[in-house]
């Protein structure tokens, strides 16, 4: 029996899983998928979650169906690989693994910043949007909500608030000189405009020096406001970070050119935990989980891989609001409706496939 263990079903370790399936496979293989909740989440579309303008079955599909497949559902603990086990929180036995892939994403990094832990709300798990979302909808009219980091994610859970909440203060707090510092002038300028005409207030050159209940404190002037929710930045899952194998400046795992931990080639890892050229997405991760399906297929076959190719992204689109919208496509920079409607055609495809 080979016991192929996957770690996270999100975009990475999904593809992997239907990758794997959609083969004629060995009967020695037996494969376990380990998830914190009994469904994919669409993580992309956690902002919506948090903004109250989506429904919760809405960002959520259910795992293959398939008696090949074995799924546990819980909390791990600890991943042992000198032991090849995983630990979960409230199960007496360990899951055993022949094959790992660690694909566990990301979570917040506070960059040291006190009370930022406390005292923010997030969109990085089903569970943190969930409860950003009831801090949102709850806030009375004129209630006042902050959002720290001006990247993909700041800029869609402030639009997204906006378009949901009109009567709200909104302020964004971007440490750049404009918002977006990944995108080209036109996206930056055009997003700018959206918050101007839709009176977000955004403040850049931001520093946030600490976070208290009811406020940020940002370069020594204290903001008053009812709910904070950090857009700031991630780091790779804290039992990735804690496992004694070498990583990169940005704590992700360093990695052969098949996505295999050297010296531990049974061990793969994807997504926001794998080291690479890229930022981190879920587009990043869908491909780096359709090539290790790739690779996985042929070493349980016992035969010699064929190196992945590399990854070219397709570009990336972002929301303001449910009508506007802008990214890259087909390396050209686009804004309004037409990115928008890309977006959800983007997502209406994934859910289906």
């Amino acid at each position: 029996m080979k016991r192929l263990v996957i770690l996270g079903g999100g975009y990475g370790g999904l593809n992997i899983l239907t990758g794997l399936l959609n083969h004629q496979l060995p009967e020695d293989i037996h494969i376990t998928i380990v998830d914190r909740n009994p469904y994919h989440s669409v993580k992309t579309e956690f902002y919506t979650i948090a903004a109250g303008t989506s429904a919760e079955k809405d960002v959520r599909q259910s795992f293959p169906d398939d008696k090949r497949v074995n799924y546990v559902y819980g909390e791990i603990t600890k991943i042992d690989t000198e032991n090849q086990q995983i630990l979960i929180r409230e199960q007496s036995y360990p899951v055993l693994y022949d094959y790992l892939v660690i694909g566990l994403g990301c979570e917040d990094d506070y960059h040291g910043v006190e009370g930022a832990a406390e005292y923010t709300h997030s969109v990085q798990t089903f569970a943190k949007a969930r409860r950003t979302g009831l801090a949102v909808g709850n806030l009375d009219a004129y209630g006042k909500v902050t959002i720290v980091g001006a990247g993909l994610s700041g800029i869609e859970v402030a639009s997204e608030i906006r378009e949901s909440r009109k009567d709200l203060n909104i302020r964004l707090l971007d440490r750049g000189e404009s918002v977006l510092k990944a995108f080209d002038a036109k996206v930056q300028e055009y997003v700018e405009e959206w918050f101007v005409k839709n009176d977000v207030d955004v403040f850049h050159r931001s520093s946030v020096e600490y976070v208290e209940k009811q406020g940020v404190c940002n370069k020594g002037v204290c903001y008053i406001d009812d709910v904070t929710i950090w857009t700031a930045g991630v780091r790779p899952n804290y039992l990735v970070r804690e496992l004694p194998l070498e990583k990169d400046e940005q704590e992700k795992i360093i990695l052969n050119d098949y996505y295999q931990v050297p010296g531990q080639e049974n061990t793969y890892v994807v997504g926001d935990c794998a080291s690479s050229n890229h930022s981190p997405s879920g587009q990043l991760a869908g491909q780096q989980g359709e090539q290790i399906a790739e690779v996985l297929l042929a070493v349980l076959q016992d035969k010699e891989p064929a190196k992945p190719k590399e990854i070219k992204l397709k570009g990336t689109l972002g929301s303001l609001g449910k009508t506007d919208g802008f990214g890259n496509m087909m390396q050209k920079s686009v804004t309004g409706y037409l990115p928008r409607l890309a977006k959800s055609g983007v997502l209406w495809l994934n859910k289906r496939h």
